[in-house]
């Protein structure tokens, strides 16, 4: 089973979808056969990062709202953060442009590392206040998941995967993503949103029963044995 899910590094929604899915993915008893595929998705592209500007006035000026209330819009994020068992720490978080960010996890896929990448960026931006906007910072993080440090440099600075994640933001125009995070099952299903554990697993429970296929008729052989999939029977 496919599930391919369009999100952004500094998402709060989409680090707390994250989590809520992999819940689900924990009970469900078919996860070895699910395939995990991160696609990229910039909710601001055009942002540029301004020194000293915290996350706060970002918010706010991106949203048109005082300062003030972009903090309490940050700490009802944080309360519902912490319910999966994620410390946001939006003193510290250094506002980004997250397009390196991505080209770095598609490097990590074709290293096999796709997951381990979006989840060490996430948490150096939401835990740790890591600036996510500096090549060496990048670097760093990837070579700590495994990767080869100066791959990545070179990767980053010649934008090696740039267009793979235009390609991935094309795909979802053409799917009408219009939010993030955006869950697609199977190239059937789409679940939208930092929804529930319990319903990524009833979707997950859905796709695996509709994909296995149907238990063939027995085969009767001529004395009157009966063989199925499991095998025969007189």
């Amino acid at each position: 089973m496919k599930v391919e899910i369009w999100s952004d590094i500094v998402c709060p929604f989409c680090y707390i979808g994250k989590r809520r899915f992999e819940q689900a993915l924990e009970k469900f008893p078919h996860a070895d056969n699910v395939e995990v595929v991160w696609r990229s998705f910039e909710l601001t592209p055009e942002y540029k990062p301004e020194p000293g500007r915290n996350v706060y006035e970002s918010l706010a000026q991106k949203k048109g709202i005082p300062v003030a209330q972009a903090k309490e819009m940050s700490d009802y994020m944080a309360n519902m953060a912490k319910e999966v068992g994620l410390q946001y720490d939006f003193d510290n978080a250094v506002p980004t442009n997250t397009f390196l960010g991505h080209q770095l996890i598609h490097l990590a896929a074709k290293h096999g590392k796709q997951d381990e990448a979006k989840e060490r960026l996430m948490a150096a931006y939401y835990l740790q206040g890591q600036n996510l906007n500096e090549i060496d910072t990048l670097v760093a993080l990837a070579a700590e998941i495994g990767l080869d440090a100066e791959e990545a440099r070179t990767a980053l600075t010649a934008g090696t995967y740039a267009e793979a994640v235009r390609h991935d933001e094309y795909q979802a125009q053409q799917i009408n993503v219009r939010g993030v995070p955006f869950f697609v099952f199977e190239d059937k299903y789409a679940v939208s949103g930092a929804q529930p554990a319990e319903l990524f697993s009833e979707v997950l429970e859905k796709v695996w029963d509709e994909s296995k296929p149907a238990n063939p008729a027995p085969v009767m052989l001529a004395d009157g044995t009966a063989c199925g999939p499991d095998g025969c029977e007189v």
